[in-house]
């Protein structure tokens, strides 16, 4: 085996990687549980801060486009200061925007605040899978993986339960609030039990930042906006579409410049011609918009529509939750992936196309 071979198959980290791992999944679950504990509180913080379903949606959508828009930037920036530096600072900036948002006393405020803790948990989350694939050896990297990807169906079963009990006990405050002893534990575990890894240098790549974060914002904000506009002019020539249009094509103008770009840009495209790769990325996206897109109406549906408490609505996504923790990997074994992942998208869809067409037809 060759020197370069070698040190790829060496772990930089020589001592018991599994304590580290528990201090950075800490970090990772509080974020996942902060994704889905606000839906359950929607009709809470709507007449709490007299707004109304556009505004407290943005509460949702803030978070989730501060979080995702900067992702890849955050992890070239990890791989350059330090990811341990940056998960730390990520962890402070979380914790603190989560005690701005259990003050806020108007939507405004509550949206800003979700904007600022959704940037602390872009400068975590790539920082926990990159550090463990290099504490780790090969041969344990996957067993490490498994229990950072539990996580996620873990804090989908924890989010809503824990917010329905802290919406009908405390206030819709209290889920931002939660996270301050959880974040300061999680900052201590990370200090003492992250080890400091090498860092590397790299050429940010600038514009590709400001193509896809402006991309994403004015498309997001277009069709988020579209229906309080009638899908028409906002103010002078700008309109709804000309905003999704102009999103569509900045984040077209993104992938051409990740293609030429000479440097080091921030998408290596060359992924995608691995056609398992390709196709894992696109059900994963499609999954995650049905997902994300499910949440916020079923629980105004089941509070408003139905007279549910918060936490009787949260029991509703109770069974996806188990299904997706004890059974998806068993299943995925028995039937293999092939047959699983067909099945379930259709599965999905047929839900969808019933539900749109109840819809259309309780219009008439």
């Amino acid at each position: 085996m060759s020197e370069t071979t070698r040190a790829a198959h060496t772990p930089e980290f020589t001592g018991n990687p599994w304590p580290a791992m528990w201090a950075l999944v800490l970090g990772f679950f509080m974020i996942l549980v902060d994704s889905t504990i606000v839906s359950v509180a929607t009709d809470a913080i709507l007449v709490g801060l007299h707004t109304d379903v556009n505004g407290v949606v943005w509460v949702t959508s803030a978070y989730l486009l501060a979080y995702v828009v900067p992702l890849l930037f955050t992890g070239r920036l990890g791989d350059q200061v330090g990811q341990k530096r940056m998960y730390m600072i990520g962890m402070v900036v979380f914790t603190a925007a989560s005690v701005w948002c259990g003050l806020s006393a108007s939507i405004g405020s509550l949206v800003a605040a979700r904007v600022v803790q959704g940037l602390g948990a872009a400068m975590m989350t790539p920082q926990t899978m990159a550090m463990i694939t290099r504490i780790f050896p090969p041969a344990k990297r996957g067993s490490a993986m498994a229990v950072w990807g539990s996580a996620a169906g873990v804090a989908m079963l924890v989010g809503p339960i824990a917010g329905g009990l802290l919406v009908d006990g405390f206030g819709w405050e209290w889920i931002f609030f939660v996270n301050v002893p959880v974040g300061i534990i999680g900052l201590f575990l990370a200090w003492r039990l992250v080890p400091t890894l090498s860092t590397h240098r790299h050429r940010m790549d600038v514009i590709g930042t400001l193509l896809s974060a402006v991309g994403l914002f004015l498309l997001v904000f277009g069709i988020q906006e579209g229906q309080k506009y009638d899908w028409g002019t906002i103010t002078g020539p700008i309109s709804v579409w000309s905003l999704i249009i102009v999103g569509l094509l900045m984040l077209i103008a993104f992938v051409y410049w990740q293609a030429r770009n000479p440097n080091e840009p921030l998408l290596d495209l060359s992924l995608f011609r691995d056609r398992n790769f390709s196709l894992s990325n696109l059900a994963i996206a499609g999954m995650g918009f049905a997902v994300t897109g499910m949440a916020i109406p079923v629980m105004l549906y089941a509070q408003k529509g139905l007279g549910l408490s918060t936490t009787r609505s949260a029991l509703l996504m109770l069974p996806l939750a188990i299904l997706s923790v004890r059974l998806g990997a068993g299943i995925i074994r028995r039937m293999g992936p092939e047959v699983f992942y067909p099945f379930t998208y259709a599965m999905v869809s047929i839900v969808g196309v019933k539900l749109i067409w109840d819809g259309i037809t309780g219009l008439f």
